[in-house]
């Protein structure tokens, strides 16, 4: 009996020491700690890409300004993109296509001009000396006055309204200021003047034998016609400090006061050591480089020499604020020139709002004086960003 009580006590013990060792219960699963997340933020729709309005003419940005020597050879005039415009109606039924191209940087603007034109005018009403020892300038026979259309300089010309100030302007382009057949008796070919108090325009005018490595920088108001006060209406020069070009006149003394002297229109008054007196070539003399030409120096000159009519040098000042270089060749003339997009001058147009629209018109004077081949309506400028 003492034996198996003893057995069964061994037996208790072992199944205790074996729950006591048993697989642990499984833990029930837990959730992950809820963490909270700010929702993404809204994206924005990318930009559309900038596109120019229909027939606008596109001035590119650029980090470097071109050379302006009248070759147009830079990389910057590659890449930009060439607006063309017809211009008809010039004297002797003159009429091209001007192609142009424009490019910007920071702080100016460029543009590029070339058009065809079979000849370099460059004898603009040069002296000649006379079988008699006299000089006479040559002059457009048919010329009753302003009116040159043989002997004269091949001309280019923009202009643009300032703060779109000229009506209809973007409709009529020149036609809106151009007044053919005003006092004919006086100006055969007419007048140039806005309409109304407070119109004006812009002009560069480009003068193939008076301007010096510039465009001249003009503009246009509403000033009428007067034969004494006004002979160019509404068309004015920008101011000037010195500089530009003026008559190759002799000089004289001042028949009313000996101490001063006036013109003598009756001979040159300057010549130069680059000039070919057997062409009148390049049609102008440089006024750093003139040599005065007194009575002697006339007379051993043999008959049928030509000395130009025009002496000329750079103008300082806001007349000369657009700088240009060109050249001639192969019938096709090459112009690239440039100024600030804001100059400042009241007599300016500004490229202020690069992302407005600037209207302007061209014209191109073919050995003409005033009959110019002129674009019909107006075009415009953009700026690309």
């Amino acid at each position: 009996m003492k034996k198996l009580m003893y057995v069964l006590s061994l037996i208790m013990l072992a199944s205790l020491v074996l729950s006591a060792c048993g697989t642990p219960a499984t833990p029930a699963p837990t959730e992950p700690p809820v963490v909270a997340t700010e929702p993404p933020a809204p994206t924005e729709p990318p930009a559309p890409a900038w596109e120019a309005p229909e027939g606008a003419f596109v001035a590119i940005p650029v980090d470097a300004a071109p050379t302006l020597d009248g070759i147009g050879d830079e990389a910057s005039w590659a890449e930009a993109e060439e607006f063309v415009v017809d211009v008809d109606g010039g004297a002797k039924g003159y009429e091209t296509q001007v192609h142009l191209k424009a490019v910007y940087t920071e702080d100016s603007v460029y543009f590029l001009v070339s058009y065809e034109d079979p000849t370099e005018s460059f004898f603009r009403s040069p002296w000649q000396k006379q079988e008699d020892g006299t000089w006479k300038q040559i002059k457009d026979p048919d010329d009753k006055g302003g009116d040159n259309n043989t002997v004269y300089e091949d001309k280019m010309a923009f202009i643009w309204p300032i703060n779109n100030s000229i009506a209809k302007f973007e409709t009529k382009g020149c036609y809106a200021f151009c007044h053919d057949g005003e006092n004919p008796d006086l100006k055969p070919y007419g007048n140039k003047y806005t309409e109304t108090e407070g119109e004006l325009g812009d002009i560069w005018h480009w003068k193939s034998i008076r301007n010096l490595g510039q465009i001249d920088d003009q503009y246009l108001d509403w000033t009428r016609f007067d034969a004494e006060n006004a002979k160019e209406a509404g068309r004015k020069s920008d101011p000037k400090d010195s500089g530009g070009y003026a008559d190759n006149f002799a000089s004289m003394p001042d028949p009313a006061d000996a101490t001063k002297t006036v013109p003598d229109k009756t001979k040159p008054g300057f010549t130069s050591p680059s000039i070919d007196m057997t062409t009148g070539a390049p049609g102008f003399i440089l006024d750093s480089k003139k040599v005065a030409l007194d009575q002697a120096a006339l007379d051993a000159l043999p008959a049928g020499s030509y000395i130009p009519g025009i002496v000329k040098s750079a103008i300082t000042g806001d007349r000369g604020n657009i700088s240009a270089g060109w050249k001639w060749a192969d019938g096709v003339w090459t112009i690239e020139f440039g100024r600030l997009l804001d100059t400042g001058s009241e007599y300016d147009v500004q490229f202020t709002d690069l992302a407005a629209q600037y209207y302007f018109g061209v014209a191109v004077f073919e050995n003409a004086q005033v009959r110019h081949a002129t674009e019909t309506g107006a075009s415009f400028l953009v700026f690309k960003p």
